[in-house]
């Protein structure tokens, strides 16, 4: 009898160890929600198209969601007595957007599928489709990811990379989510899509010496030494709406707008990767999806951790 219960007790151990390791699959919901994926695709095509600058807010939201407990929807959390948004962090107030897509895509596939799709897996799924949709490269996500119960603001502020880090301070910030200079390098080619906020790059403008002066005297006309805190640049101004590679050729001339853009070209270990970038844009497209991959591995919850939230902003 007590072999039995024994050999039981091991059997239910390695059922939930199972369980939790589930690994992600781009063919999860094949069977369960086969028009997930064509749902969430309508609703960001819509989003994108009544504003292009959406497409890098989703794209930042994943990376967002993902450097935070991992990619588990986290960042969508409303706050309540119980929970701290991760919304009202430094790196997400005021600045991470595009929750009301991930909103109106989750209500979409609920229509279809109830209590069946993750919202982690929708922003995921929400941010290939954006980059898709800009010019950008598509890949096959992995899905199968659960949302998370909690969040955690205190994590958003030590472990999102900042705009005034240096190289050595990003390459270890990636590294710990197991990414390499090279997928950092990659990843930041959307802010080619990108907009930044004025004071973000004010002293960078006003006070760097590696910026061209032609670059910063345009700047400067929409962000002024004091005031107009939240006035809008875009990070690439040749093509700020489609996905390509000037990004890199932007560094390369010393015009790139935020500081920790322009760390990536200034003498130290991942110029040579820019300049790649520069010269190859298949190579860089190539490598941005594969870092994207990479990004939505980070710690996700599988099997029986988390849950499916019925609504992104709120646990069930």
């Amino acid at each position: 009898m007590a072999v039995k219960v024994a050999a039981a007790f091991i059997f239910m151990l390695f059922f939930l160890s199972t369980a939790c390791q589930a690994k992600l699959s781009s063919a999860f919901y094949h069977k369960s929600c086969p028009k997930a994926e064509s749902a969430i695709r309508t609703a960001i095509r819509t989003a994108i198209a009544r504003e292009r600058r959406m497409a890098a807010s989703l794209i930042r939201l994943h990376f967002h969601d993902c450097f935070v407990q991992g990619c588990d929807a986290s960042i969508l959390l409303d706050e309540t007595s119980s929970i701290k948004s991760e919304k009202t962090a430094g790196a997400n107030r005021n600045s991470a957007r595009g929750y009301e897509v991930i909103d109106k895509a989750k209500s979409e596939v609920e229509k279809i599928c109830p209590g069946v799709v993750s919202c982690a897996d929708i922003i995921a799924v929400a941010a290939r489709d954006a980059s898709a949709y800009v010019g950008g490269p598509s890949w096959a996500v992995k899905l199968g990811r659960r949302d998370s119960t909690t969040a955690s603001p205190a994590l958003a502020i030590t472990e999102l990379p900042a705009f005034f880090d240096d190289l050595g301070k990003l390459i270890s910030r990636f590294q710990k989510k197991g990414l390499t200079a090279r997928d950092m390098v990659a990843l930041s080619g959307s802010h080619t899509l990108g907009q930044a906020q004025c004071f973000t790059f004010r002293d960078r403008i006003y006070n760097a010496s590696n910026i061209d002066a032609g670059f910063a005297s345009t700047r400067k006309r929409r962000c002024p030494r004091t005031g107009g805190q939240a006035n809008l640049a875009p990070l690439d101004l040749v093509t700020p709406n489609s996905f390509d590679n000037n990004y890199f050729k932007n560094l390369m001339r010393k015009k790139g707008l935020l500081q920790s853009d322009q760390v990536l070209f200034n003498g130290g270990s991942t110029d040579s990767i820019v300049s790649e970038y520069s010269r190859n844009p298949a190579k860089f497209s190539s490598d941005f999806a594969s870092a994207m991959i990479k990004m939505g591995d980070i710690r996700p919850l599988t099997g029986s951790a988390g849950q499916i939230r019925r609504i992104c902003s709120a646990v069930n």
